[in-house]
């Protein structure tokens, strides 16, 4: 599975950023309090041009270069194909940010760590980029999209 930008629907709005963020920092999503309460940190990047933008996430390789280089085995694949990262053994080394060819990777200098899109799989559901997004520009797709 992986998220899909469909760019020519994008409003540029950056609603995904701000939802991938409030997930992930222990307030469930509830963008208000992970805002006034936290440094809420978003796993994937809104990208544009003058005529389009797109949110750059993870595409989960199959042979993926950010889980062969990590030293520390914080960077792992779980039984449905998601890339994430163990949090606990991330060591900061930042050698899977320089090896992902499409820049999914994040170094977070605030933690020390790295952060990408793991499709909210704390959730078990759809990935909160895609539930918020207001025009149907992001989209959960199971087919194989890419070429690693």
């Amino acid at each position: 599975m992986k998220v899909v930008a469909l760019p020519e629907y994008c409003l540029g709005c950056g609603l995904c950023e701000i939802y991938c963020a409030a997930e992930h920092d222990g307030w469930n999503g509830n963008v208000l309090k992970a805002f006034k309460k936290g440094k809420p940190v978003n796993r994937s990047k809104l990208m544009g041009s003058p005529q389009w933008s797109w949110l750059n996430t993870c595409m989960h390789c199959n042979d993926a270069p950010c889980v062969n280089g990590c030293i520390s085995g914080a960077m792992q694949r779980d039984s449905d194909g998601t890339v994430f990262v163990d949090a606990e053994r991330c060591v900061g080394c930042f050698s899977c940010v320089m090896l992902c060819p499409y820049g999914h990777v994040r170094p977070c200098y605030e933690k020390h760590q790295v952060v990408k899109c793991d499709l909210c799989r704390e959730k078990n559901s759809i990935p909160a980029c895609v539930a918020n997004c207001p025009n149907g520009a992001l989209q959960l797709m199971s087919e194989e999209v890419n070429p690693l």
